[in-house]
């Protein structure tokens, strides 16, 4: 199989995950590197307008400053 052009890397799929109730899509291994992602860690997923914002989740007590 051939490698993807830069422009085609950025293109993913929507995957259903099994059970139906949820999706899912491969985020590119150079950006899980950059944001520093392990497996199994906890995201926050929020929807902003036409987008969908992943972002590292925090706990309630950090949101806020406190310690």
């Amino acid at each position: 199989m051939a490698r993807r052009s830069l422009a085609e890397r950025e293109i993913r799929s929507l995957t259903k995950a099994s059970g139906g109730r949820s999706y899912t899509v491969t985020i590119p291994l150079e950006y899980i590197k950059k944001l520093k992602w392990r497996a199994k860690q906890k995201l926050e997923v929020t929807m902003y307008r036409d987008r969908i914002i992943i972002k590292d989740w925090k706990p309630p007590s950090l949101r806020s400053g406190k310690k």
